[in-house]
Formats: structure tokens, C-alpha cells, sequence
């Protein structure tokens, strides 16, 4: 009909009440109008109007031909009011037609569409409703569209429960409509219900064939209203992959970005300042809006590392490795780039693993204390696993195989220790020789005496201060009829440690009748001294108190060096970078 709503005027309206995104899909609204039946006559099958024509002869068909005829022209009168655009006095015109024919579907789409000019509609709806009733779906379209029309004039008057009431009702007429859908999607928003509009949205994603990007990046916005950040920062990505320019998202990606930037920046101070808890606090928060940022993952688990929290720092750094890895994937096609770039993702995998394999032996240090050995040995061997290069992982390991009394992997372990450390490290010279005593030991009581001794004679070379290895090994010699070697050793002793009661007896069965004085004063004695003096000069004083606090137990060395730590700046690691005590 040629006085209908402009079709151009209700799309430029459709678009300008778009709350959400310029791109969503508008569908055509040419079903929307009227059928073409409209210019047909309302009598075209049932009125002669040939002037030759006999009157009927019955008195009702005659009375029927008088009422179509009247019928006819107050039809006519509407159409020609509608062309005038007086559209009250063609309501009334229809009216008076369909007082005489009511079963004529146009007179009731005439009606609706006069009302329709006076933005009555309610009316218009009701003719409409008339209508479908006689030609039942015939007018879905159109009635849909009068709803529509309803709903936006409520909408901007801010009656936005009544307007979704109308959206409902033009939707339900016509399902495949996504300018409706997207109109009630509108109202709840408009609401504060923006939980609704995620469930509506998540039907639309999960039932449309082709979801596109407007869709994702409408619920990221739902999202960041809920304070759902981890769903806003997936639903944000998802729009990029389906339309990697679309600016909406890309957008809101930045905004992520930068409230990220900006409580990681609150971190690093927080940690400078030792309030490690506040900090963690910050880096969670700049996680909900970057989940899938590595870096954040690294500082996290520095963070819990220091907090002693190990089970989730071992979680978020083994996450920073594997996106890390798979960075690293992605970019080895544009390798040049990375290379131009410098190598700051290289060093950012590298921190990762660097910080896993401290949070592991810090782990296994705090199983360790708790009597846990099984347990320490097992977050040494992910340790080593992660870093073959650290002597100092071996070290512990070999003392947790040590607290099992299992001697081969702990010397095993040692050994390793002692090749990749330094040549004269303390720590590891003190562990080989308390084993290769703890060896001797064993061996002498099971009777195999050489062994015994051969392990003493390790022990000695290890810790040549350590008195009790002489006398074992003195014992050991004088068991093999090697009493030469067992009065040096004997000797030995005495001279690290005068007070021994314990060589008593084997002083009387090696120097009869000579007291401890006559011993050590004899030729003998003081070439012994001298060698022990020459020996022992290469050891400090600290070095050699720091041995004999250490001989009283095992305890796991702290000593692993490495380069500062790249998150070091941030005040996402400790001062120094090594392995902690157990």
C-alpha cells in the first residue's frame, strides 16, 4: 500500500535503536507488508454493477445486493480518504463497511493500516487480529511488524518492560527474525537483567548455524557487566577469530589489556614493598581480565613461591611454560620477526623454567623437613627433569636417597653433584665423605674389611679433618694384619682429637704399654703432624667449623646458582635465586 510506513524510514529506525552492535544482521521487513490484495475490490466476485442486469427476484438477495453495494462504497470512500491522507475519516469509512460485510478480510487490513498511519497501535493490531482470524497466518508478517513498531515507541519512553512484552510478541510471530530477537535482547539490557540476556545470547550462539562476531562481542559486554572478566577476555577472543578486524572487539580487548597492565603495575609495587599478599591480590585481578597472559601466570607463582603456597605456584608456572611453548609454536613462522623483536619471549620461557625448578626443590626442601623423603624425591626428579644443569638438585636428591638408606643412588647423586659443582665445594665433599663412611661402616660389619677400608680411605679424602674416619679405618686396617697403616691412623686420631677414650683399646693392642703422650710425641707422630698440618691448611677456619656443625646431620644444601631472574625488576622474585635448605 502506497501509504504504508516508508520501508527505508522503519529500517533507518530499526538501526538507530541498535544498543549493541551497527553489524547485527537486519532481516528485510518487505514480508512485513501487506498482501498485494489490498487493491483488490471487496466485491469484485459478488456484485454486477452491468446496468442491463435484472433485479433478483427474491427479496433477501436483493437485500444482500443493496448491502454489498453500500458496502462497496464506503470502501471506496476509505480508499479515497487513505489517498487524502485523512486517515480518521477512513477508520471510520472501513468501519461502516465492515458493520455491513464483517466477514471481508481487506476491510479489517484496511482498518488496521488507517490506524496504522494514526499510530494507534493497538487498534491496528486488533484489525490485524480480525483478519487473522479469517484467513488464519495470513498476516503474521505484518502484525509482527505493528509489534515491533509498538515496542520501539515504548522503548523510547523508557517502558521497557511493556516494549519487551511487544518484542516477545513479534518474535513469537515470526521466530527467524533476529531484529526482534535483538530488540528484546535490548529491553532486558535496558532492565539490568544482563543475566537473562547471557542466557538468550547463549541460545542464539548454541542454535544458529553461523554464530558471527557481533554475537560474541555483545555477550563479552554482558560479561564485563556480571564482573565476569575470564568470560568477557573468551567471548572477546572468539569474536577476533571469526573477524579479526572487528574494531568493537578489538576495543574491548584493549580495555582488557590496559586494567591488566595496570593492577600488574600495582603488583610489582605491592611485592617491592613486601606485601606479598596484596600483591597477589592485584596479579589475580589482572589475570581475570589477561587469562591467558604467561607473564602474569610467571609472576603469580614467583608470588606464591615466597607465600610458600608450592601447589599453586607449581600450577601457575607449569602454565606459564606451556603457553610459553605454544607462543613460542606460533611464532616459528615469523621467526625473523621474533629475532628483529630481541629475545624477550626467550627469556621470559627460560624465567619460567628457571622459577618451576625452584619451586620444586623449595618443595621438596619443605617434604624434606617434614620427614615426606618419598615425596621430596619425587618434585626433585620434575626438578631435574626441568634443569639437568644444577648440581645442587643432585644434592638433595642424593641426601633424601641418603635419609631412605639407599647408599648407591646417593652416591650415585653425589658423584653427579661433585662433576657439575665446584671441584673443592664443601657441601659436597662433606656428603661424600659421611657416605663413604656410612659404606665403611656397613662393609666392616659385614666382615669385608677391604671394602671397609677402601671406603674409610674415601671418606679421609673427602674430610681429612674428621677423626672418627682414621679410626675406623685404623680398625679396618688392623683387622687385615696391616698394622703399619693402622698405627698411622691411630696416630691420626689422636692428633685431631686427644680426648678420644675410644682408641684406648686399640692403643693398648697397637703401642703396649705407651700412653697417648708417648704416641704423638714419638718420631712417628710428629712426621704425622706435619702432614696433617700440611693437609688441613687448605681449609679455613670457617670452612672447617662450618664442616664439623654439618657432620652432626644431613641436611639438604641451599646452594644452586643461577642469573637473576628477568621478573626480578617487577618484584616478582626473591634477591638472590638459589636452592633452599631442606
Amino acid at each position: 500500500m502506497e501509504n504504508s510506513p516508508d520501508r527505508n524510514d522503519q529500517q533507518q529506525l530499526a538501526e538507530q535503536h541498535s544498543v549493541f552492535s551497527p553489524a547485527v544482521v537486519e532481516e528485510a521487513l518487505e514480508e512485513a507488508r501487506p498482501e498485494s490484495t489490498f487493491h483488490r475490490l471487496l466485491v469484485s466476485s459478488k456484485i454486477s454493477q452491468t446496468p442491463a442486469e435484472k433485479p433478483p427476484e427474491r427479496p433477501d438477495l436483493q437485500a444482500n445486493l443493496i448491502i454489498q453495494k453500500k458496502a462497496l462504497e464506503h470502501y471506496s470512500s476509505g480508499k479515497k480518504a487513505m489517498e487524502r491522507f485523512q486517515y480518521e475519516k477512513a477508520v471510520i469509512c472501513f468501519s461502516k463497511a465492515m458493520n455491513l460485510e464483517p466477514k471481508q478480510t481487506q476491510l479489517h487490513v484496511s482498518q488496521a493500516e488507517a490506524y496504522l498511519q494514526l499510530c494507534d497501535f493497538q487498534s491496528a493490531v486488533a484489525s490485524y487480529k480480525q483478519a487473522c482470524l479469517l484467513e488464519p497466518g495470513a498476516f503474521n508478517n505484518r502484525l509482527a511488524f505493528i509489534y515491533y513498531l509498538q515496542g520501539q515507541c515504548l522503548f523510547d519512553r523508557g517502558l521497557f518492560i511493556e516494549a519487551l512484552e511487544s518484542f516477545t510478541k513479534a518474535a513469537e510471530l515470526k521466530p527467524g527474525s533476529r531484529v526482534y530477537q535483538m530488540r528484546s535482547l535490548a529491553c532486558l539490557s535496558a532492565m539490568g537483567c544482563y543475566s537473562e540476556c547471557v542466557k538468550l545470547l547463549n541460545d542464539w550462539i548454541a542454535s544458529w548455524d553461523s554464530p558471527n562476531a557481533d554475537l560474541y562481542t555483545m555477550r563479552a559486554r554482558l560479561h564485563q557487566q556480571l564482573h565476569q572478566m575470564v568470560l568477557c577476555y573468551h567471548d572477546v577472543k572468539s569474536a577476533l577469530a571469526l573477524n579479526p578486524v572487528c574494531p568493537q572487539a578489538s576495543a574491548l580487548l584493549l580495555q582488557l589489556q590496559e586494567r591488566a597492565e595496570k593492577a600488574r603495575q600495582e603488583a610489582v609495587n605491592r611485592a617491592l614493598s613486601g606485601r606479598l599478599p596484596d600483591a597477589l591480590t592485584k596479579i589475580n585481578t589482572a589475570l581475570q581480565h589477561c587469562p591467558q597472559d604467561g607473564h602474569l601466570y610467571l609472576f603469580r607463582g614467583t608470588l606464591y613461591r615466597r607465600l610458600k603456597d608450592f601447589t599453586a605456584a607449581i600450577e601457575d608456572l607449569v602454565l606459564a611454560v606451556e603457553l610459553s611453548e605454544k607462543q613460542e609454536e606460533e611464532e616459528e613462522e615469523g621467526r625473523v620477526q621474533a629475532e628483529l623483536s630481541g629475545n624477550q619471549e626467550d627469556r621470559w620461557s627460560v624465567e619460567a623454567r628457571a622459577q618451576l625448578v625452584l619451586t620444586y626443590n623449595d618443595f621438596a626442601v619443605e617434604c624434606f623437613g617434614r620427614g615426606l623423603y618419598s615425596e621430596a624425591i619425587l618434585l626433585l626428579n620434575k626438578a631435574i627433569e626441568e634443569e639437568k644443569g644444577k648440581g645442587g638438585l643432585y644434592l638433595n636428591r642424593g641426601d633424601c636417597f641418603f635419609k631412605q638408606g639407599e647408599w648407591v643412588f646417593a652416591l650415585a647423586d653425589y658423584q653427579q653433584a661433585e662433576e657439575m659443582m665446584k671441584p673443592e665445594e664443601p657441601a659436597v665433599r662433606l656428603r661424600l665423605a659421611i657416605l663413604h663412611n656410612t659404606l665403611g661402616s656397613q662393609s666392616f660389619q659385614e666382615g669385608r674389611f677391604q671394602e671397609a677400608a677402601d671406603s674409610f680411605s674415601l671418606a679421609i679424602h673427602y674430610n681429612p679433618r674428621a677423626s672418627q674416619y682414621y679410626h675406623s679405618r685404623a680398625k679396618a686396617f688392623n683387622k687385615l694384619l696391616n698394622l703399619q697403616g693402622a698405627k698411622h691412623d691411630l696416630i691420626s686420631t689422636l692428633i685431631l682429637e686427644p680426648t678420644n677414650e675410644e682408641v684406648l683399646p686399640l692403643l693398648l693392642s697397637l703401642f703396649p704399654g705407651c700412653s697417648v703422650s708417648d704416641v704423638v710425641s714419638s718420631l712417628m707422630g710428629q712426621e704425622i703432624r706435619a702432614k696433617l698440618t700440611d693437609i688441613l691448611s687448605c681449609c679455613s677456619s670457617s670452612e672447617q667449623q662450618r664442616l664439623c656443625k654439618e657432620l652432626e646431620k644431613i641436611t639438604l644444601t641451599s646452594e644452586i646458582t643461577d642469573s637473576q631472574p628477568a621478573s626480578q625488576s617487577e618484584g616478582a622474585s626473591e634477591p638472590e635465586k638459589e636452592v633452599k635448605p631442606c
